[in-house]
């Protein structure tokens, strides 16, 4: 990475897969392999990323609502964090890995919920219409494989996480489904395989983005 690209706009970076994929330490990895070529990187999370968002978040995460009120508040804690966050990072040249973006609210609201793909898509182009991640890793997990995952984790658990196999197992169809439909952006990962294998097909997928 030289210093003509670091004074460009960044490149942002998503991470994606049903709960128990195990993104959180992904992401780690990510950070740590763009810091190393140089990067100044904003590492970021939805819902949330912002004082509002993480409100909105712990609604999200824990209160019962109806199907379109979670969309409409994914949406509103997406577009703050935009408008706060995302593109002023951008801008300034730095790189942003962010864990989710709208592909999970298609994966999730759509896929696991039944959201209407066309209500879906129209949030999408109004919050974000010219805003789309350069590069969308996605963490492929059977979802009996992520339940054991979540069961062996020693902490309460969120309405999503709570929610029965079926569920889950729809989320990660819709995710792939999304992810053949932009087969240029996301990345299937296989995540059921060590952490370092995992990691090497992380570093070089982004030895790519940033050549």
């Amino acid at each position: 990475m030289n210093h003509a690209q670091a004074r460009s706009r960044g490149r942002f970076i998503t991470c994606e897969g049903i709960d128990g994929a195990g993104k959180s330490s992904h992401i780690a990895t990510i950070v740590a392999f763009l810091r190393r070529r140089g990067a100044t990187v904003v590492s970021t999370r939805e819902p949330g990323g912002t004082a509002l968002g993480e409100k909105l978040r712990a609604l999200l995460l824990h209160e019962a609502m109806h199907l379109e009120t979670e969309a409409l508040l994914m949406f509103a804690a997406r577009r703050e964090h935009i408008a706060r966050v995302i593109e002023p990072a951008l801008a300034r040249g730095d790189w942003v890995v962010c864990d989710r973006f709208s592909d999970a609210t298609h994966a999730y609201q759509c896929g696991g919920r039944g959201l209407d793909p066309v209500k879906f898509a129209q949030l999408e182009s109004w919050v974000h219409p010219l805003l789309q991640p350069d590069l969308s890793l996605l963490f492929d997990l059977p979802a009996a494989v992520a339940a054991r995952r979540i069961a062996d984790q020693a902490r309460d658990r969120d309405r999503f996480e709570l929610e029965q196999f079926e569920f889950h197992e729809r989320v990660r169809l819709a995710y792939l489904e999304r992810a053949r439909s932009a087969a240029q952006r996301i990345t299937v990962i296989d995540a059921d395989q060590s952490p370092e294998i995992v990691s090497k097909q992380i570093e070089e997928r982004l030895a790519s983005l940033c050549s």
